[in-house]
């Protein structure tokens, strides 16, 4: 079990770096923790799509698969950071946090695969906390002050995803029809077929 610090530390990447690791290093994977329709919208080629949530409820079963160089992505780095403190609590402490996210990966040069142009969950997020204020303030004027009551509601949910590093908010988009992929990944589509990794030391010896 790691200690406190070791699983919250972020060990940060830069894209340039992750580019030069592709060639230098066999026991290089890149897991993309986004949804899987962002994930489809554009990703690293080369990287493997493990979602968040599925990643948070077979961590174990992913980190017995991976080897000792390991990089994060989503979409800023948040959700990565999430991936990599559950990643550490059984015992995997050693990966990286893509600084930038795909979006950044993509603005330095690196090879991307694009597909269908969709927002990714954190835009969406802000605009339907937003939308819902608004609401809450012009009805409270409008139509009844009860519903200011939305705003209130509204604040508060930030305020505690802020505080428990989650978003209820996020996972109920994600459900949304528009967010669906053709394909959703499984614990047997995403993670049982992965390559197990050997670590560079193991190859050598």
């Amino acid at each position: 079990m790691t200690s406190p610090s070791t699983a919250t530390a972020v060990t940060a990447l830069a894209p340039e770096t992750l580019q030069s690791w592709f060639n230098a290093h066999q026991d290089l994977m890149v897991i993309d923790v986004r949804s899987a329709p962002e994930f489809e919208s554009m990703h690293i080629r080369g990287s493997y799509n493990v979602p968040l949530p599925l990643l948070s409820e077979h961590t174990g079963d992913l980190a017995a698969r991976l080897g000792s160089r390991v990089v994060l992505v989503c979409q800023s780095g948040v959700r990565a950071q999430q991936a990599r403190q559950r990643m550490a609590a059984v015992g995997l402490d050693t990966a990286h946090v893509l600084t930038g996210g795909v979006p950044g990966f993509a603005a330095a040069g690196g090879d991307v695969v694009k597909g269908k142009d969709r927002w990714d969950m954190e835009r969406q997020v802000r605009l339907a906390a937003g939308s819902l204020v608004m609401l809450g303030l012009v009805g409270g004027k409008f139509v009844s002050p009860k519903i200011r009551t939305l705003a209130g509601v509204i604040g508060t949910g930030l305020t505690f995803s802020a505080a428990t590093n989650t978003c209820a908010m996020g996972k109920a988009l994600s459900a949304m029809p528009w967010n669906k992929a053709a394909t959703e990944p499984t614990r047997e589509s995403a993670i049982l077929q992965l390559p197990v990794q050997a670590t560079e030391e193991d190859a050598a010896a």
